[in-house]
């Protein structure tokens, strides 16, 4: 099924930071230079949400859109769990709403039962959420994940590892299906399971990703979550609904009817896999600046 045309120049602007989950971290990070004018107008967001280093006291609350927003009383997935490792620590975005890191170390244990060996964990939120310095347009409200699609090792990885390791690419070179080599039963099974759990809104895969899921999976009604999204060879991307009692959380509208499966030919279409380049370079959009968001989002930036 065709996406509209400035939905596709949105995600294609989004596939040029696919690449993020192998961008490797830093075992000695650097902290950021000050701003000389944080309070001015034309201050990116980004710049600010982005220095800010823990999460706002007080509730949880979640103000706006996966891609608009931010959060209040935000925690932090603990690096290391039972069934589960943080990757790219460095970052500082294993941060979410309480509602998230729970539904992470619960999902980390079910994942054992079906033959997964455990969760590493990629970007979350930063602390308090907002757009970020580099990467994702959305994970700005505290309920979305992203997980690899490389297995837990047996071992507890250093931080060198961590920050370092190369997730594994799931897509075949021509990008028209999966790598067999590196795909297993498994993957399916922790994507199905995930796709089960009654607080997930999306999972978002790459279409050659989608494609497996189709042809093997044998039909379900999980797979209506399940969304081809440009990029997203190495990761799924895990994107909650909005909790009870949310009322500021904008939520997004439901997948459509029907598993999908049968509206995959757009993605693997010469246009969409070998685009052309634009005859004139487009402009670059603007940062988003603090009065694109909630204006709750003020106060949260600025809470001890």
């Amino acid at each position: 099924m065709p996406i509209p045309r400035l939905a596709c120049l949105v995600a294609l602007a989004a596939l040029s930071t696919g690449a993020q989950a192998q961008d490797r971290g830093s075992v000695n990070p650097k902290p950021l230079p000050p701003l000389e004018n944080p309070d001015a107008p034309g201050t990116p967001a980004k710049a600010l949400f982005g220095r800010v280093t823990r999460g706002a006291a007080g509730p949880a609350r979640i103000h706006g859109f996966y891609a608009k927003g931010c959060f209040s009383g935000g925690e932090a997935l603990p690096l290391d769990g039972p069934n589960w490792q943080v990757m790219r620590p460095s970052r500082n975005r294993m941060w979410g709403t309480p509602y998230l890191v729970d539904f992470v170390e619960r999902l980390s244990s079910k994942a054992t039962r079906v033959g997964w060996p455990g969760l590493l964990v990629g970007d979350m939120s930063q602390p308090r959420g907002g757009p970020m310095l580099t990467g994702h347009a959305s994970h700005q409200i505290g309920i979305d994940a992203d997980v690899w699609l490389t297995p837990m090792p047996g071992h507890r990885m250093s931080r060198a590892e961590r920050e370092e390791t190369s997730a594994t690419d799931m897509v075949r070179a021509d990008r028209l299906d999966i790598d067999p080599n590196v795909w297993t039963p498994q993957h399916l099974q922790l994507i199905k399971l995930t796709a089960e759990q009654p607080e997930v809104e999306r999972i978002f895969v790459n279409a050659a990703i989608k494609k497996a899921l189709c042809r093997e999976a044998g039909g379900g009604r999980w797979l209506s979550k399940v969304r081809p999204m440009y990029g997203h060879n190495y990761h799924y991307h895990i994107r909650l609904a909005c909790p009870a009692g949310q009322d500021d959380c904008q939520s997004q509208d439901p997948p459509p009817s029907g598993d999908g499966c049968g509206d995959l030919a757009y993605w693997f279409s010469d246009a969409i896999l070998h685009p052309k380049p634009p005859k004139v370079k487009p402009k670059p959009k603007p940062p988003m600046t603090m009065a694109a968001l909630p204006a709750a989002c003020r106060a949260v930036l600025t809470a001890p």
